[in-house]
């Protein structure tokens, strides 16, 4: 799908950032047929930053076009309308496209989890962008012009850290009147989803050990969010237990119920994730309780490389 997109004039760059699998051979074989694959490769010792920020600036700055798109080795755009349909977006006040980027999905409670916990953070960061307070981006999908990424300086105020290629990023440059959302199916990616626990809490563990980088305003708003969903399956648990007030704790749950249906089913529908609705209840406590814990470990443990 990418090197197919149906668009005039465009250029797939891939960083091969010293991989030990069959990439660099299968790149050659593509190369011939496809006059617009430009490849990249990296070797391990010119690796000057952390984690892919280093290859990700040498395939930005190897780039030809001013629109960058920018996505993962392991995602698949939905369609051939994918770069048509980010770049529709674009004006001449737009330096950034928000995307959306699924998991595919699986059998099991992980499966759900895991996309649960995209379409939060998706429903999270889309929803602020819209109201003119931006803060991240998914680097599954995402876009943005070169000269913005260069007169920026790239990512040199945060290339000590491993992540935050794409949230710290966006929530260094972005605005409201530079930014712009994309929530068009044709344009969303899909990523294939990790199949243990343990890959998923690294994985989680290392997107939420950029958070505390955030801007103040930012780190307010989304600590609150959690720590009022927190506290209140805390509080529901507790006092159902004890067998205080009952009717009005139960009232109370009914009427959150009603309104996270309401809520979550307007982004789901646009999302394409209205099934998860089906399994949100579930989901949602134990979300609630694991994302906390995630971040705890996170602050007293911090992951030393990005893999």
């Amino acid at each position: 799908e990418l090197l197919q997109q149906d668009y005039p004039d465009f250029e797939v760059v891939v960083v091969n950032h010293t991989s030990s699998d069959e990439t660099a051979s299968l790149l050659k074989e593509l190369t011939p047929f496809y006059p617009h694959l430009k490849v990249v490769s990296i070797e391990q010792e010119l690796n000057f930053f952390k984690g892919k920020k280093f290859p990700l600036s040498i395939g930005i700055k190897s780039a030809k076009n001013e629109l960058l798109l920018l996505t993962d080795a392991d995602c698949v755009p939905a369609s051939k309308q994918w770069i048509k349909k980010m770049v529709e977006h674009y004006d001449s006040k737009t330096d950034i496209v928000l995307g959306y980027g699924p998991y595919e999905p699986r059998k099991g409670l992980l499966n759900l989890l895991i996309r649960y916990d995209t379409f939060v953070v998706a429903m999270q960061y889309l929803s602020y962008a819209l109201a003119g307070i931006p803060y991240m981006g998914v680097g599954r999908n995402l876009s943005y012009r070169k000269s913005m990424f260069l007169r920026n300086k790239g990512f040199t105020s945060h290339y000590k850290i491993s992540s935050g290629d794409d949230d710290l990023f966006i929530n260094q440059v972005a605005n409201k009147r530079n930014t712009q959302i994309n929530i068009d199916p044709d344009s969303f990616v899909y990523s294939v989803p990790k199949t243990t626990f343990n890959a998923y809490f690294r994985q989680k563990r290392r997107h939420l050990t950029t958070g505390k980088y955030y801007k103040a305003t930012f780190k307010w708003l989304l600590g609150l969010f959690s720590f009022t969903q927190l506290l209140f399956w805390v509080l529901f648990i507790l006092m159902l237990s004890l067998k205080i007030q009952p009717i009005l704790v139960l009232s109370l749950f009914l009427l959150k119920l009603i309104t996270t249906i309401i809520v979550q089913k307007n982004t789901a529908d646009r999302l394409g994730e209205h099934h998860l609705l089906l399994f949100s209840l579930a989901i949602e406590p134990i979300y609630v309780f694991l994302i906390p814990l995630i971040t705890f470990i996170s602050s007293i443990n911090q992951p030393k490389a990005w893999k």
